[in-house]
């Protein structure tokens, strides 16, 4: 697995410092695991981001959503957006096995809650998809409950990018796309903070492509044959800065800036769906109090976080093709990996 970073071939995006790992998982508390399931039918896989280690459906997080083009099947964003507060790890895969993921949640947490004496009688799971059939026999549903608990047992803070887990049969740009991620540090009141993303890449067309700021027909001799845009990027925000769902939605929104960033106009089959959460501002789901404690950033200082999202997504997208390989599918369909043609480059 390639593990450098866009520095490293010359590629800055933006000026703010990034996190130690310059992943999501540089919010304190925050893991990610994986599970891909790889053989001559398929390639696709389950992608878990962990908020916290303690139980989030009794202590659930602060949380927002956004969507600007709904052409997807993500679960569980209706209740995120009316009540504001996130209880379970959100797991992303194929278009096909989100039933069968948020079985696999629920599953998972009720059985801490039972061992953690925490009465749960409903519970709602969070599951995004990005449809790998380009790669992947998707009708086939490979994933299965053993492959959700195998990703949230292997949660870590140094995780794999490129084409794992969900990532692992998703098209990006017309390149083989996949799970990215970044992060950026941002000082409030003489305190760092972080903010981090996720995505799961499987969008856009080649030609708009645009990398730190350079189009791809200026940085790369290469071609690829024409195709459409029709896919989708699933983005996970996530901050330890104390915000409101209010607040969090206007950062969802500006994950959208990073992606225009990179040449993608979000076509009419191309799901762009946001989701974001805070490990700050934690709300009990029992409490014996009616009023609780909350603090809030003010919005006069929120700018430097809409310029964190926006790096923070742009550079996400370009870690999920530059950590890729190139894959061929169960169709005989070859996709190449954006460092594959940086190394052949004149």
């Amino acid at each position: 697995m390639n593990r450098k970073r866009l520095s490293d071939y010359g590629i800055r995006v933006g000026c703010m410092p990034t996190g130690p790992l310059d992943k999501i998982n540089d919010v304190p508390g925050v893991t990610v695991g994986h599970a891909t399931v790889r053989d001559a039918r398929h390639h696709t896989g389950v992608t878990v981001i962990m908020p916290c280690e303690d139980n989030m459906f009794a202590k659930k997080l602060t949380a927002a959503s956004f969507v600007l083009n709904g052409f997807g099947k993500t679960a569980g964003l209706v209740q995120v957006d009316e009540l504001g507060t996130l209880e379970t790890p959100i797991a992303l895969t194929n278009t096909l096995n989100v039933g069968l993921v948020h079985d696999a949640l629920v599953t998972v947490m009720a059985e801490r809650c039972a061992r953690e004496h925490v009465a749960m009688h409903s519970i709602n799971p969070v599951v995004g998809e990005c449809n790998d059939s380009q790669l992947n026999a998707i009708v086939d549903r490979p994933i299965y409950e053993a492959h959700v608990r195998e990703a949230i047992a292997g949660a870590c803070r140094d995780f794999d990018e490129g084409d794992v887990g969900a990532g692992a049969g998703t098209v990006c740009h017309g390149l083989k796309g996949g799970i990215g991620s970044a992060s950026r540090v941002v000082e409030l009141d003489g305190k760092n903070y972080t903010i981090g993303s996720l995505v799961l890449s499987n969008h856009a067309m080649f030609d708009d492509l645009i990398v730190g700021g350079t189009p791809i027909q200026q940085l790369l001799e290469a071609h690829i044959p024409p195709h459409e845009d029709k896919g989708s990027i699933i983005t996970v925000l996530a901050t330890d800065i104390p915000l409101s769902e209010r607040q969090l939605r206007r950062l969802c929104r500006r994950a959208l800036v990073g992606l225009s960033r990179t040449g993608s106009y979000c076509g009419n089959g191309s799901g762009e769906i946001v989701i974001a959460f805070t490990t700050a501002n934690r709300m009990p789901h029992y409490s014996e109090k009616a009023l609780l404690p909350m603090t809030l950033l003010h919005d006069d200082a929120i700018n430097p976080l809409f310029r964190a999202v926006a790096e923070c997504v742009e550079e996400s997208v370009l870690s999920s093709l530059l950590h890729a390989e190139t894959v061929t599918g169960n169709h005989g369909q070859t996709f190449h990996s954006l460092t594959e043609l940086l190394k052949n480059r004149a």
